[in-house]
C-alpha cells in the first residue's frame, strides 16, 4: 500500500518537475526565456518541444529611473512533448538530447522590454558553443548596453502646469 502511494505521489509531481524552475526565475527574467522559447519552439527542425531547464549566468544592472540591462544565459532542454503543445504540464524532460545553449540580452523600461535596442537573443546546440561564438555574443550585447552616462535628478526635467 505504501510503494502504491509513494508511486502515486511521484507521478503527480514529475509533470511539474519540468516548469518548476521556469516559474522561480524572476519575472523580468521570464521575459527574455520567453522570447528565446518562442525562437527554439517555432524553429522549423526543432521536433520536440524545449523548456527552460537552468540558468548559467545572468546580469540584471540597474540604470536608474527603473531602467535595467538585462544579460542572461541559460540552457533549454528537450521534453517529451512534441512541437507546438500548447499544454506543457505533461512534459518530461528528455535527457538523451543535447541542451540548447541561450543567450539573450535587452533593456527593460517599468519591467516591459525595450524597443530599440531589439532585443538579443541567440540559441545553440551545446555541442557547437565555441569560444567564437561565446566571444560574438558578448561583443553584441556589449554594444547594446547602455553607455552614455547614467541618469541623474540633475538631467531630469520638471513638469510645468
Amino acid at each position: 500500500m505504501a510503494a502504491l502511494m509513494l508511486w502515486l505521489l511521484a507521478v503527480l509531481f514529475l509533470g511539474s518537475d519540468a516548469q518548476e524552475s521556469y516559474n522561480e526565475l524572476p519575472e523580468i527574467l521570464r521575459k527574455g526565456v520567453d522570447l528565446a522559447l518562442t525562437s527554439v519552439n517555432n524553429h522549423s527542425s526543432i521536433q520536440q518541444h524545449f523548456l527552460f531547464f537552468k540558468t548559467v549566468s545572468q546580469t540584471n544592472d540597474e540604470l536608474g529611473f527603473d531602467l535595467r540591462y538585462i544579460l542572461h544565459n541559460f540552457y533549454l532542454k528537450a521534453t517529451n512533448c512534441q512541437r507546438g503543445v500548447n499544454d506543457t504540464s505533461e512534459c518530461q524532460f528528455r535527457n538523451d538530447r543535447p541542451l540548447i545553449d541561450c543567450s539573450v540580452c535587452y533593456k527593460t523600461f517599468q519591467g516591459e522590454i525595450e524597443n530599440p535596442p531589439i532585443p538579443y537573443v541567440h540559441c545553440i546546440h551545446r555541442p557547437k558553443l565555441t569560444e567564437e561564438v561565446i566571444q560574438t555574443r558578448t561583443e553584441h550585447c556589449s554594444k547594446m548596453e547602455y553607455k552614455s552616462g547614467s541618469a541623474t535628478l540633475l538631467g531630469s526635467k520638471q513638469n510645468k502646469n
